[in-house]
């Protein structure tokens, strides 16, 4: 059973940058899709970026598309989000999610997974 761990959160001025980061225990990435979804107060958990493990196919919520990159490191055990041009709406708690497939999915439903969270912030 995989365990994941997120940082990298924090406070920060619009249009600048945070790299959140997930790290999973008890699996790695090479055998599990893996996401970030984001929940802000009083909204829906939704979907911000994601991808398959094999092989290798990303999909990012329309808002962040060129401004969010997805990627994992060479051992697989950690996911990366960076985040550049940060705007006041993507202040949200964002959390880690991983599924026992190939295949990313878009739903918070299709996740077996979930880290603790992560607060990020932006101010205008």
């Amino acid at each position: 059973q995989v365990r994941l761990v997120e940082s990298g959160g924090g406070l920060v001025q619009a249009g600048g940058s945070l790299r959140l980061s997930c790290a999973a225990s008890g699996g790695t990435f090479s055998n599990y899709a893996a996401g970030w979804f984001r929940q802000a107060p009083g909204k829906e958990r939704e979907f911000v970026a994601g991808f398959g493990s094999q092989p290798w196919i990303v999909d990012y919520l329309g808002s962040v598309k060129g401004r969010f990159t997805i990627s994992r490191d060479s051992a697989k055990t950690t996911v990366y989000l960076q985040m550049n041009n940060l705007k006041p709406e993507d202040t949200a708690v964002y959390y880690c999610a991983a599924r026992f497939s190939n295949l990313t999915g878009v739903s918070a439903d299709d996740y077996n997974y979930w880290g603790q969270g992560t607060q990020v912030t932006v101010s205008s």
